[in-house]
């Protein structure tokens, strides 16, 4: 069976699988945000950081990437992203319905927030999201540098998010 995998954060410049097919896609009735506090990756127990996570939003939609699975590394693709992506938990794997550019509609396996997550932040202010960017490192480096990376992974797919555009210039501008 064909496997498709949701990008809207890292997956986009480190999918750390073998990708068979990329595509544009949306994801409706979700929509990016840096609402999960970071305590392995890009933080510490100490000083959290911030990583983006899809946040229920009913009428939003996310712009990402689908990103198909080569065949017959589906197993050991899906234990991969089990690893990386539920570490703590606050993530629900769920298979969502996403809409392709050219026009398909293809199931991927999305991790999404689990609102009721003690390391769920959503609607925190940009100016303290940026405040905590800033400052935070965890195990895989600068939280800062995982804020660039996907900024300018998006940008290079012409797909905007001014809230992350706005946090990339502020972060940039604190730290010099």
């Amino acid at each position: 069976m064909t496997m498709w995998v949701f990008g809207y954060g890292s997956l986009l410049w480190k999918p750390g699988f073998e990708v068979a097919e990329s595509a544009l896609a949306v994801l409706p009735d979700y929509h990016r945000s840096f609402c999960m506090r970071s305590v392995h990756h890009r933080g510490t127990d100490v000083a959290p950081g911030l990583v983006l996570a899809l946040d229920a939003y009913a009428g939003a939609q996310c712009h990402g990437q689908a990103l198909r699975v080569a065949t017959g590394r589906e197993d050991e693709t899906l234990a991969y992203l089990r690893e990386r992506e539920l570490v703590s938990s606050a993530y629900f794997e769920t298979r969502l319905a996403v809409d392709l550019r050219d026009g398909r509609q293809v199931e991927a396996v999305t991790f999404v927030i689990d609102p009721d997550h003690v390391q769920y932040c959503g609607s925190l202010p940009l100016e303290e999201q940026a405040r905590i960017i800033a400052r935070a490192t965890g195990g895989m480096g600068p939280n800062a540098e995982y804020l660039f990376n996907t900024a300018a992974h998006l940008r290079d797919l012409g797909i905007d998010d001014v809230d992350l555009d706005w946090l990339d210039g502020r972060v940039r501008g604190m730290l010099g």
